[in-house]
């Protein structure tokens, strides 16, 4: 074995391989050297090399996001640490476990004039679970906070940073272990196990006819068991709304929640409104379900979570810190069903929005929401379904998805900065078909995500180029001016030619209804090379098409 020469080093080299930390993502650069060699050289660990360190982050938040176990990132000093902000505010938002690894100069270099050096200390303090700041020599109290930082991603399900600082000469390398670096066992941080004041629960639940339980995005794909969800579809006093991205299904259960809502005038929001509102899983997407229970608030709001509970509506009266599973398996046996017709009313109105979508899909032209109903139904079963911020997950939760697909999306905070990245270590990550769909500006920010020799060939890129930020036509207010379409919708003339060709993948395009037909069945026969297909849609008219599918639903 070939070690770096720098103690410090190889204490957290052996501290991540004694955790199972197994993923090392690693960006170039000279102050990491004897990180990467230390990484790179032990079979411990894979080890992925990845040039631009905000693609980086987010390719192992992908990973992470799939393997559920924390993955490092490794950078050099300076501002390539800042380039994982993005990631590291994603995975604090949406409890994944990332491990940033930094190494700096020592602290007598900062702040004196010398060369890529910021002051890297506590960077993400306000997006971190843990910030481990090292010193220059190997030592117990170093050894304590670099298990600490690893135990609390862990425990946390959150990013935390580890900043290193090394001094030169940065490449030398030994044959033995100059260090024996103290391993802790993690103290577990475990959820309560029974539902506190339970009598209080029981009695609430039985006595409520309108139970609303809202399901956001979950990671982990069967959460809760089907013998619960079975119970929520028999119960007549429960509407169970699921976004997307939650992984939860039952033919009983409203997965399109803005096709349910949108049309409604106050009295529908009347019979929606709940007595007990249940909310678990992450962040919601759409803005019509969060406007409608901060007006009509519930008498009971529940958060199940072992972390958090955010207050989203204004009206959050309790916080089980439990998982959801271990949650309604103590709860159900001791409720019952109550007489209701909650459901059966709020099913007969979804019952008819099916029908009325159908018939608007059947006569529309060639547009967003065309190519998202086309684009879905062709999924392959049991395969992966990354999906972009802005339009393309907004589309996406308006079409119904095959239940065999899991669905996922960087909604902690909601930005188009790293889908692709996300997607892509996703998919290494997953031995399962990815494909992944994604709008023009979100593919083009992110475009360095192809830059790297890791995508899986079967990798698939569904590219919706409707000219620029079309979310920006969907939401109210927007005028037909110069000021509109350059600094917000940033339209553009571009296409993923050229980079499809640069990064060596198949390249196809679409431009109405039979060649994507005929360019999807080409996508997806072709396995040699990852493949993109691009699918033009008319700027001026998604967004009327959009808006007319909501006043038709009634």
């Amino acid at each position: 074995m070939i070690y770096p020469k720098i103690a410090l080093a190889q204490s957290i080299i052996e501290i991540c391989a004694a955790k199972g930390i197994f993923n090392i993502i690693i960006s170039p650069g000279s102050r990491n050297a004897p990180l990467t060699i230390g990484f790179a050289q032990n079979p411990n660990f894979k080890c992925y090399s990845i040039a631009d360190e905000r693609c980086a982050a987010f390719f192992a938040l992908g990973i992470a996001q799939q393997t559920k176990k924390p993955t490092a990132v490794v950078c050099t000093s300076g501002s390539a640490l800042l380039n994982y902000y993005p990631a590291v505010a994603e995975a604090f938002y949406s409890q994944i476990p990332l491990i940033v690894i930094s190494a700096d100069r020592p602290q007598s270099k900062i702040d004196i004039g010398d060369g890529q050096t910021i002051r890297q200390e506590n960077v993400f303090l306000n997006h971190s679970v843990f910030n481990a700041n090292l010193t220059e020599d190997a030592s117990l109290e170093n050894d304590l906070k670099i298990n600490k930082a690893i135990e609390t991603a862990i425990l946390q399900k959150g990013p935390v940073h580890i900043n290193a600082p090394f001094e030169e000469p940065l490449y030398e390398t030994v044959s033995e272990l100059s260090v024996s670096p103290k391993i802790t066992n993690s103290e577990e941080i475990l959820g309560t196990k029974i539902i506190e004041n339970e009598a209080e629960i029981v009695s609430i639940w039985n006595s409520s006819k309108r139970k609303l339980i809202l399901i956001g995005g979950i990671n982990e794909v069967n959460s809760v068991d089907q013998e619960i969800l079975e119970n929520f579809a028999k119960d007549p006093s429960i509407v169970v709304l699921t976004e997307t991205t939650s992984n939860l299904h039952n033919p009983s259960f409203i997965n399109s929640i803005d096709s349910l809502i949108t049309p409604f005038d106050d009295f529908d929001f009347k019979e929606l409104e709940p007595e007990i509102l249940i909310t678990f899983g992450g962040m919601i997407v759409s803005k019509r379900i969060k406007a409608f229970l901060r007006k009509y608030k519930p008498v009971h709001h529940w958060h199940i979570d072992t972390l958090r509970a955010y207050d989203t509506f204004n009206a959050l009266s309790k916080h089980f810190v439990m998982e959801p599973n271990d949650f309604f398996k103590e709860l159900l046996p001791k409720t019952e069903f109550v007489s209701s017709k909650y459901f059966s009313k709020i099913d007969k109105i979804y019952d008819l929005r099916k029908i009325r979508k159908q018939e608007y899909l059947d006569k529309i032209s060639f547009s967003d929401f065309k190519v998202f109903e086309k684009v879905i139904e062709s999924l392959p079963k049991n395969s992966q379904l990354q999906i972009s911020n802005s339009s393309a997950i907004r589309y996406a939760q308006l079409i119904e998805i095959d239940p065999s697909i899991e669905v996922y999306c960087n909604r902690g905070t909601s930005g188009i900065d790293g889908s692709t990245s996300t997607a892509v270590g996703a998919a290494v990550a997953n031995a399962k078909q990815t494909v992944f769909i994604t709008g023009d500006i979100s593919f083009l920010y992110d475009s360095n995500a192809l830059w790297n020799s890791y995508i899986p060939k079967n990798f698939k890129i569904i590219l919706i180029n409707n000219g620029g930020g079309g979310i920006f036509r969907i939401l109210p207010g927007h005028q037909e001016k110069p000021v509109f379409n350059t600094y917000f919708e940033t339209a553009h003339h571009l296409t993923a030619e050229h980079l499809a060709k640069m990064y060596q993948c198949n390249y196809f395009k679409a431009n109405d209804l039979p060649s994507l037909n005929e360019n999807l069945e080409f996508l997806y026969n072709s396995n040699e090379t990852p493949g993109i297909l691009e699918v033009f849609t008319p700027m001026l008219e998604n967004d009327a098409i959009l808006k007319q599918y909501f006043k038709e639903l009634i």
